[in-house]
């Protein structure tokens, strides 16, 4: 999966970026306080980036 297109569904989401690390970004949910690293990679593993969805969808 594309890493704008993950972005673009984290967002969809609700979440926001709450910081930038050294390799990753971190992607909270304001509603349930969970945060996730995104990889800045340009192509992010399908089971990662569903893996990420489901964290911040919770």
């Amino acid at each position: 999966m594309k890493r704008t297109v993950l972005i673009r569904r984290v967002k969809d989401e609700g979440c926001v970026l709450t910081r930038h690390g050294g390799k990753h970004d971190w992607y909270t949910n304001p509603k349930t306080g969970v945060s996730q690293p995104v990889p800045r990679h340009t192509e992010v593993n399908e089971h990662l980036a569903f893996y990420i969805l489901r964290k911040l969808k919770s």
